[in-house]
């Protein structure tokens, strides 16, 4: 299993840090014989490029191959698949971070959890009820439950004895705009960490937000990247100084949430937005902070393949100012990886690492980076200097 030791993740006590990446998308691609090899392909690609960890969803509520057709009933093939895309991600030695639902409608998501109590009979005005109606939160806990309990079809590991999975994860990025105040979801984000770790104890464990500062940090309000940011019900610090809450996570969209034509602002926004919770998880949640997504769209006014680069180089080169120090930034998953012949899947944020010789290159020598540091143990330096831990005598050596 993947641990938390302070501020950094450890296997069998020596550092672990992350350059991953997200496909979301994979369980379903595995439900259908015509494309599960393309999850094999995937794994393939992003081993052959050092990628270690993977983001990718363990749920699908109610919609097109739906995991859960209703709440506690499961398509057994879906599940097959998510065996499947957990066995192959092993085979690959890439571990991954599991969300069990969506803020979002895509995949069913809180909507979906609402549309099945409205449908048993529950007066039900808002999808945050979703947040804090008994009910609904019963039925997301007999998911989680299900889930963690499964045993796997095709290595016949229950999930949650299985070290393939790095973490789970509560929710992708959890919203409660109903309540500015942040109360309500910290209550749910209380609970719920909680109850995973009362079947769970083993596995860590995030949350999935985005990264907004909220009403508890008003002096750290200045690094959101907007105003809106601070009313969305998310709360960076609180929410990650929660009881079974291991690591933090940070999402980083400067396109999506500052401006869609592209310039250095967002260069600029994505590095003080990475230093800000890297000191925060530092300071006041002394835990790891993993940066869960980041990318650029391809559909961006003055959008290019080089400003790609910059970006992606910038994250890299963030972390490892971090990693340098014994940092909180342990790493990062980029947003996302595809394999060939997915185009009719593209956001415009995917990477398909054959046909993106420069950015894969990038991605590439950072894995190396990453893995000299994880291969290296806190002994004396083999060239004898006197650097603080093993990545800074690396890094060292390699700019020499």
């Amino acid at each position: 299993m993947v641990q938390k030791q302070g501020n950094q993740f450890v296997v069998n006590d020596q550092p672990f840090y992350v350059n991953g990446f997200n496909t979301y998308w994979l369980m379903v691609f595995a439900a259908d014989q015509s494309t599960r090899g393309k999850v094999s392909e995937l794994f393939h690609q992003a081993s052959s490029a050092g990628l270690t960890v993977c983001r990718t969803w363990a749920f699908n509520d109610g919609q097109w191959r739906a995991l859960q057709t209703s709440p506690s009933v499961y398509d057994e093939e879906v599940f097959k698949a998510l065996d499947f895309v957990i066995s192959e991600a092993k085979k690959y030695k890439i571990r991954l971070i599991l969300s069990l639902t969506n803020n979002w409608d895509a995949y069913g998501g809180k909507a979906q959890y609402v549309k099945w109590g409205k449908a048993a009979g529950l007066n039900l005005t808002s999808d945050d009820e979703f947040f804090s109606h008994t009910t609904l939160k019963s039925y997301y806990k007999a998911h989680v439950k299900t889930v963690l309990n499964r045993v796997n079809t095709f290595t016949n590991l229950t999930y949650k004895n299985d070290p393939t999975i790095f973490a789970w994860e509560l929710m992708n990025e959890p919203r409660c705009t109903s309540d500015p105040s942040g109360d309500t979801l910290q209550s749910w984000i209380q609970e719920m960490a909680v109850y995973v770790k009362s079947i769970d104890a083993k596995h860590l464990v995030e949350i999935g937000l985005e990264g907004f500062y909220g009403p508890s940090a008003p002096d750290r309000a200045k690094f959101n990247p907007n105003s809106y940011a601070t009313q969305v019900g998310t709360d960076f610090i609180r929410n990650h100084q929660t009881l079974g809450v291991d690591f933090a996570s940070v999402h980083i969209y400067a396109d999506s949430w500052i401006s869609q034509t592209i310039s250095d602002a967002h260069l600029q926004f994505t590095k003080s937005w990475m230093e800000a919770h890297i000191e925060d998880a530092e300071k006041y949640l002394r835990m790891p902070v993993l940066f869960t997504e980041f990318g650029v769209s391809a559909k961006d006014t003055g959008y290019n393949t080089s400003f790609r680069d910059t970006l992606i180089s910038s994250v890299y080169k963030t972390l490892l100012n971090s990693t340098k120090k014994g940092g909180s930034g342990a790493g990062s998953l980029l947003w996302q990886l595809f394999p060939d012949g997915t185009d009719y899947m593209n956001d415009g944020y995917a990477i398909v690492l054959s046909k993106s010789p420069s950015t894969s290159n990038i991605i590439s020598l950072h894995s190396t980076r990453i893995a000299t540091f994880n291969s290296l143990c806190s002994t004396k330096c083999k060239w004898g200097c006197k650097k603080k831990n093993p990545l800074e005598e690396f890094l060292y050596h390699d700019d020499l």
